[in-house]
């Protein structure tokens, strides 16, 4: 039997975690100590491992609290698996498309499998990938310390008439 500060050190884990996992359910002690101190079987380790492998594939913890009490019900785990890919999936298509904007807006060439770029498709991609109306004013912020005449070039690009990109430009200060 372990302490649950062994167990923790163990697993790279926070002793918190495991009391997280408690209060959830998703790890209890299989005993405790007459001073109340929290003990885990062998059994427990075992379960401790299936709930870290699939936190590391980014499974999240309401779905491994249903695996773990599912059991070995092979298909049960495969959906959460297949969802958790496909969302993986979508996640780094998002990645890609960013990826390839910033190598276009670095060259000034947009992509060449590209729409056309204008104010209203660059804001909804942004939009799109989780970005506010304070975080794109920060991005501005942060592209016209960076490279005030990429930043310049790249509003051009959009179509943003020059009196507009004189303020935007003017955020930094």
């Amino acid at each position: 039997m372990l302490t649950i500060g062994v167990l923790a050190k163990r697993f790279g884990l926070s002793r918190s975690t495991l009391l997280y996992y408690d209060r959830r359910g998703l790890l209890c002690p299989s005993a405790r100590s007459e001073a109340g101190y929290r003990h885990y079987s062998p059994a427990d380790i075992v379960r401790l491992e299936r709930i870290c492998q699939l936190r590391g594939a980014g499974v999240p913890l309401d779905d491994i609290a249903g695996l773990l009490d599912a059991g070995d019900d092979g298909n049960d785990l495969d959906g959460v698996l297949r969802r958790r890919l496909e969302d993986l999936t979508r996640e780094m298509a998002k990645l890609r498309d960013q990826q390839r904007l910033v190598a276009s807006m670095m060259t000034g060439k947009p992509p060449s499998d590209a729409p056309p770029m204008d104010r209203r498709t660059w804001s909804d991609l942004l939009a799109a990938s989780g970005f506010s109306e304070a975080d794109m004013r920060r991005w501005h912020m942060a592209f016209e310390r960076r490279a005030p005449e990429k930043h310049r070039d790249f509003l051009r690009f959009l179509g943003i008439a020059e009196d507009e990109i004189v303020g935007i430009r003017a955020w930094r200060k």
